[in-house]
């Protein structure tokens, strides 16, 4: 016999004090911190714990009393639901102080190195459609909100097209309108449903992993070009290319009109094939004179106008005067080894994903640039001693890991290599600031920019420049 759960207590007039990691807000309630998602400073409200432990508690807002005085209106219908855009509620000033905190904070609590100011954070020049990428995800179980099920009413229709809920792998929030695309995106995404509901088309089944629509990639590049990647969980060739070619008479401004048949666990496209079904199998975008191929598979920035701004910051830290040797590790599709290579001698760039390489290459070739060179592979593996030893030791390295940070035997390899300059790109400041504490040990900081590259949400990029002490 399972025991019964403890019914977690119902906090009433609380005043929320702060903002937290994650996009969360937090107060304090007889000392024991409780973070809750959607709250702002100066909010008074009731809380209903979800989970309860010795020093924290978390919990969700079930009644707002009094809107705090920095609170404004989110534009979203979807928000409190939809676990994306968690700051719409604050203005956007205060969410650049908040982020530009957090920088600082991670330098000066887990880094704990001597470093200068925090410089002002690059605010992004466009917060609402600013997304040049958006997946959606189409599920037979569309997800009821609180007050859909308190209603008593019966939704025989639970086939939606949107985004996962949090904490529930198998629901999808169908979603009207996200404004963090253009709005073509919603325009295509709405369409596809609809016209899945009225013909008939099986909606995924997360649980029992059957369904003919699966998932939709849209990337719109600043050039204007389109690629729709159409996810399918079956094998059925009439409804594909009724569904498909209804989709390229409707929408003739796609450029790319692709499509992936994938019946195994998991949505990832990487190791599947991507079949052409209308226009080219790559959209460009362009960064100064540059053109850069993005392909399916192809990791880009999700801001482009951002993107820019980042790299710029990139290519002035890294300080190329055009003798230089660089090495650009984690480089993915090239981005920034081809946008400094001008400015060097030399790039070499790693990156674990072979697609990813092919496309760095590729947009080399397509620029005219000769002098990079790149290697596919895991970083501890590649990023050896020995290959040092064999390419030269770099005058420069840049670097741009995944949220997990550097692996240690990378940070080894680094400081055993004695770059002159380490210029560190990172989504994540606080696994940042534990790989500047290992490189402390013969490096400086010289300069710290975060970006906004995430409007609305709790996200920051950071940009940190070192030299050898």
């Amino acid at each position: 016999m399972s025991r019964k759960r403890r019914e977690l207590p119902l906090l009433e007039q609380i005043e929320i004090t702060d903002v937290a990691a994650e996009g969360n807000a937090l107060t304090r309630v007889n000392d024991m911190v409780v973070f809750v998602p959607f709250g702002a400073p100066g909010d008074i409200v009731d809380i209903q714990l979800t989970k309860k432990k010795k020093s924290y508690a978390e919990g969700r807002i079930t009644c707002l009393r009094q809107p705090g005085d920095i609170r404004i209106e989110p534009r979203c219908s979807h928000f409190t639901v939809c676990g994306g855009c968690r700051w719409q509620h604050l203005p956007y000033d205060f969410q650049l102080k908040c982020k530009q905190q957090q920088v600082k904070d991670a330098i000066e609590r887990i880094a704990k190195v001597d470093a200068p100011e925090v410089s002002p954070i690059l605010g992004s020049e466009e917060i609402w459609s600013y997304r040049n990428k958006m997946e959606y995800t189409f599920s037979n179980k569309k997800w009821l909100t609180y007050e859909q099920l308190a209603s008593g009413e019966e939704f025989n229709d639970r086939d939606g097209a949107g985004f996962h809920i949090p904490g529930a792998f198998d629901k999808v929030l169908d979603i009207d309108s996200c404004h963090l695309q253009d709005d073509f995106g919603n325009r295509l995404r709405r369409f596809i449903r609809d016209f899945g509901k009225e013909h008939g088309y099986t909606f995924y089944d997360l649980r029992q992993q059957q369904g003919l629509l699966r998932t939709l990639m849209i990337r719109i590049a600043s050039t204007g070009e389109i690629m729709a990647v159409m996810v399918f969980g079956e094998d059925d060739s009439e409804k594909i290319n009724t569904l498909l070619s209804a989709v390229k008479e409707q929408f003739p401004e796609i450029t790319s009109l692709l499509y992936v048949i994938n019946t195994k666990v998991n949505d990832t496209i990487g190791d599947q094939e991507v079949i052409t079904f209308s226009g080219s199998d790559f959209i460009e975008e362009k960064m100064e004179s540059l053109r850069f191929r993005i392909g399916p598979k192809s990791f880009y920035q999700t801001n482009s106008r951002q993107a820019y701004r980042l790299y710029s910051v990139v290519r002035d830290f890294a300080g190329l005067s055009g003798d230089e040797l660089v090495y650009d590790l984690y480089t993915g599709t090239g981005t920034i080894a081809n946008f400094v290579a001008a400015k060097a001698s030399k790039v070499i760039g790693i990156e674990y994903v072979p697609e990813a390489i092919a496309d760095a290459k590729i947009n080399s070739e397509v620029n005219g640039i000769d002098n990079t060179l790149f290697f596919a592979g895991d970083m501890k593996d590649v990023l050896t001693d020995e290959f040092v030893s064999v390419h030269g030791r770099p005058d420069v390295m840049i670097v741009d890991p995944p949220r997990a940070g550097m692996h240690e035997d990378v940070v080894n390899v680094i400081l055993n290599a004695e770059p002159r300059r380490i210029v560190y790109v990172s989504c994540n400041p606080a696994t940042q600031a534990r790989d500047i504490a290992l490189l402390d040990k013969k490096y400086k900081v010289e300069a710290i920019q975060p970006v906004d590259m995430f409007p609305h949400t709790a996200h920051v990029e950071n940009v940190i420049n070192m030299t050898l002490k």
